[in-house]
């Protein structure tokens, strides 16, 4: 993707600050609409937790995207995006028999600057399948958390 370089500039990882992290898969495939691979992806969302990489504030995995609210333990957010992407790669390429990239290169960050900001992005994010058409009640959709339920 040409824009992809783009997306890097003037990105910053701070160590406890909050991120809004958007990844699409690779010509917007559908492939998280299936529960499998939604599961295996949402598997390393939790790893990266359980590593102490970042704490995960919400999450919505949709269709063709995945909208992550984390605040930022340790590293940077290149190498978090790189290692729940590479993973989730290759267990959903393994697992679903295909081969090929399954992500688009590169990713989008927002920064969080303001406390008042965080439950606003929170909700925007699990609300997702709801503005996209997918469920007519938010907890109807069984790809998403939130820390605060």
């Amino acid at each position: 993707m040409p824009h992809s370089v783009s997306l890097r500039k003037g990105r910053i990882s701070l160590t406890n600050h909050i991120y809004l992290l958007t990844a699409t898969v690779e010509n917007r495939q559908a492939i998280f609409a299936d529960l499998t691979p939604a599961r295996l992806l949402i598997r390393e969302l939790y790893n990266a937790q359980a590593s102490g990489l970042a704490e995960s504030l919400a999450w919505v995995v949709m269709p063709d995207h995945l909208h992550w609210l984390v605040s930022l333990r340790q590293g940077s957010l290149s190498e978090l995006m790189h290692r729940v992407k590479g993973r989730s790669a290759l267990q959903v390429n393994s697992r679903l028999g295909r081969r090929g990239r399954l992500w688009q290169e590169g990713f989008h960050d927002r920064a969080l600057r303001r406390e008042e900001d965080i439950l606003p992005t929170a909700r925007y994010i699990v609300a997702n399948p709801l503005r996209a058409g997918l469920v007519k009640r938010v907890g109807d959709y069984p790809f998403w958390d939130a820390m605060w339920l």
